[in-house]
Order: C-alpha cells, then structure tokens, then sequence
C-alpha cells in the first residue's frame, strides 16, 4: 500500500484554495479531502487557520468554515519544539518550520520569501506550484 504523503500548509494556501479552488492550493486541498495527502498541524496552526478563515474580509460562510475545520480530525497533530534556528523575518511563521521539523516533511507556503533558505533549518519549502511538481513528477 502506498504511504500518503504529509506537509505543512501555511495559512495562506488553505485561504487560497478556498477563494479558488482550481488554482495549486485548491488542487493541493483537493487532495487533502480526497485522502490522497495528510496535514500536519499543531493547535496554533490550527486557532490561526480558523481566525483567518473566519475573518470578515473573506466572506466564508460559517458553515463552510466549520467543514474545513472538521477535516483536520483526520489530519496529523504533532507537538512541537521551538524553532532554535535563526529567526523569520516575521517570528510567527516559526510555528510552520516547527511543525515541518517535528514531522520530517516540508512546508508549502504561498510566501516564501518568508521562509529565507538560510533560515529554514534545512527544511524543504515549496510554493504550492513548485510542491504540485515535486510531487507529480
């Protein structure tokens, strides 16, 4: 049986799939509701997908911000160590790398130049394009 791959998602890419989904971050969700990849997250990464999705300016209906959250009980949960490397330029993006790190996999963000490669503790970051790619090729 094969092994279904995990990632980290950063936040704007599970915003982004849900505004369009026919771009590579909804082609990427599509795979997380069809099972076909798996999440890993922590609580923080969690509370702040729900604070962003619900955020007015996106208009998402509660209901389907509710059906989004009810996906990641299938997801991968993972406790975390704080990140030791060298900081982000914005230090709340650490908790990705964190997660990322604990699990072994890689993060895919639609901001990486957040994630400066000399500050990434060797964990492989990808754009939602470049993972697509990576993981059809």
């Amino acid at each position: 049986m094969k092994s279904v791959p995990l990632i980290a998602l950063d936040t704007n890419v599970v915003v982004s799939a849900q505004i369009n989904p026919f771009g590579a971050p909804g082609r990427i969700w599509d795979r997380v509701t069809g099972r076909q990849l798996r999440l890993a997250y922590d609580d923080r990464i969690l509370l702040e997908y729900e604070s962003v999705l619900r955020r007015v300016k996106f208009k998402f209906l509660s209901a389907h911000v509710d059906a989004i959250l009810t996906i990641f009980q299938f997801q991968e949960m993972v406790s975390t160590m704080p990140w030791t490397f060298l900081p982000l330029p914005d230090p709340s993006d650490a908790m990705f790398l964190e997660v990322a790190f604990s699990t072994h996999c890689p993060l895919v963000t639609g901001n990486i130049r957040h994630y400066p490669e000399d500050k990434r503790g060797g964990i492989k970051v990808y754009t939602p394009d470049e993972w697509l790619a990576n993981i059809d090729s």
